[in-house]
């Protein structure tokens, strides 16, 4: 066996056994209490640090392109709208600004 297909095959075990872990852990992980509310919490946790970084790190057009879906974010309360209105917002603020 050459050298490449040793390297595959580490790297498919590898790669299988992530996914078995978090498919095991998964399992056992609590269905109620404080760490699944925490887990159910993650993906918007995860959204609003990408897009404070985004905002925090840009300059004027993005800090308007936030304000604009903050406020779409209030006035619909949707997300789909409010993403949709926020990569807009970029857009527009930075080709026609």
């Amino acid at each position: 066996m050459t050298e490449a297909w040793l390297v595959i095959l580490f790297l498919t075990i590898g790669t299988f056994g992530i996914r078995l872990t978090g498919v095991v852990i998964g399992q056992q992980v609590l269905k109620a209490g404080a760490w699944a509310r925490a887990m159910r919490a993650l993906p918007g946790c995860m959204i609003v640090s990408l897009v404070a970084v985004s905002v925090l790190s840009g300059g004027p057009r993005e800090w308007a392109a936030g304000l604009i879906a903050t406020a779409v974010a209030v006035a619909t309360r949707n997300l789909p709208i409010t993403m949709v209105s926020g990569i807009a917002a970029v857009w527009l603020l930075r080709h026609l600004g």
